[in-house]
């Protein structure tokens, strides 16, 4: 199955492209070569392989949540470029 100028050039109407003729002639002989690898992909013989959720096999490395000591309200304000007594002071989004 190969693609024509014509559908090449409806794809784009759809996905609101614009190409230029040189464009069209490129991308027609592009996406020509993708299907053409992905029929070539599709002949292959995979009776035998099962299906993955992923290429490499992996496993969750995250540690477990271990309740901590916070921060004290002083050590949290220390850095903030504005602040009262005891909240962050950051500009009004809302009229």
């Amino acid at each position: 199955m190969s693609l024509t100028k014509d559908e090449v050039a409806k794809v784009a109407i759809l996905a609101r492209l614009r190409l230029a003729p040189d464009e069209l002639e490129t991308y027609t002989g592009q996406l020509n070569s993708i299907v053409e690898y992905v029929a070539l992909l599709q002949s292959l013989d995979t009776t035998n392989v099962e299906p993955l959720a992923h290429g490499v096999e992996v496993r969750n490395v995250f540690r477990d949540d271990v309740r901590g000591e916070s921060l004290s309200r002083e050590a949290a304000l220390s850095n903030a470029p504005k602040r009262n007594s005891d909240s962050f002071l950051v500009p009004a989004v809302l009229d």
